[in-house]
């Protein structure tokens, strides 16, 4: 590595996390709001400052080298730590302020997560809130979001993860096609069913797994003619009566209640999805990211996001 004094320039920093974030050069421009000759003759020069390439470029995409990776690792580290400084000394623990990164998957992120960003930041306003919805959730150690929104216990203690809201998964179908096929009296008929399947994030496809009053689980091997990787368009598909779905209860309560979908094997238990706030460790202790996991804590609570009870 180059050993000039200027060699790794403070400025650097935040551009490059910003860079490595977009994924490209033409989004990182329209994310700092410059043209992407000025993102790219930046990038050159820290590269030439360095002496070495960080990033790998293509027509299409760009990828991080070696050296690029370890940059981005340091800078972010060394950002967090000059966010979580200026909060201490400046007294930003009262009032957040700054940038505040936020992940959530594409149909709760809509429903719910995206109406109470708008809340936040109106009642926050110098927080700078970035919200990014996807099919599958980030991985637990990309320290690119401040706060992922996801289901489900987070398995990795690298990571610093806050449950917000109980929820489950439910079996459900239309009346009209419980009318037609008969309802399942047990796991196993389940198998002589059309259901509707959902490829998402790291949950296994093809596989329901129920567990009686007694807690045996059974797994039981679907099929059917309709998969997607899209909740929204799974639920509209059992409403239009295609098959039996299991789905979250927050996206499908309303219909509950109307009486579009009803309930399938209520006396078993579905496996838990429980909603969760996840930040790595860098940036627990900023306020931004402790008053907004807050916030959505008690806006959940008084939406009710609970499950209604069973006879299971």
């Amino acid at each position: 590595m180059s050993s000039r004094t200027d060699a790794v320039q403070p400025a650097d920093l935040g551009f490059f996390s910003t860079l490595a974030s977009a994924g490209s050069l033409s989004a990182a421009a329209r994310e700092l709001g410059i043209s992407t000759a000025a993102v790219s003759k930046h990038l050159a020069l820290m590269e030439a400052r360095l002496g070495m390439p960080l990033v790998n470029r293509s027509t299409r995409r760009m990828s991080l080298t070696p050296e690029g990776t370890l940059y981005l690792e340091h800078a972010r580290r060394i950002l967090a730590d000059i966010a979580e400084l200026q909060e201490q000394l400046g007294g930003a623990r009262a009032t957040p302020k700054g940038l505040l990164r936020v992940n959530a998957t594409l149909g709760f992120g809509r429903s719910h997560v995206a109406p109470l960003v708008s809340r936040f930041v109106a009642k926050y306003p110098q927080v700078n809130l970035q919200l990014q919805l996807s099919v599958n959730p980030p991985p637990l150690t990309d320290d690119a979001y401040d706060v992922c929104v996801r289901f489900g216990e987070p398995p990795d203690a690298r990571v610093v993860a806050r449950r917000l809201a109980p929820n489950r998964r439910l079996l459900c179908a239309a009346p009209t096609y419980l009318a037609r096929h008969g309802t399942p009296r047990t796991p196993a008929e389940l198998a002589q069913h059309n259901c509707i399947g959902i490829r998402q994030g790291e949950q296994a496809y093809g596989v329901w797994r129920l567990a009686g009053a007694r807690g045996r689980e059974t797994s039981v091997r679907i099929r059917g003619s309709l998969t997607t990787n899209d909740g929204g368009v799974a639920v509209h598909w059992a409403l239009e009566g295609h098959g039996i779905l299991m789905r979250a209860e927050w996206d499908i309560r309303p219909h509950l209640r109307s009486g579009r979908l009803v309930q399938v094997l209520p006396d078993f238990h579905t496996p838990d999805a429980d909603i969760y706030a996840v930040s790595p460790r860098s940036a627990r202790a900023t306020a931004r990211v402790r008053v907004f996991v807050d916030f959505l804590a008690a806006a959940f609570a008084r939406q009710g996001l609970t499950p209604t009870p069973t006879s299971a």
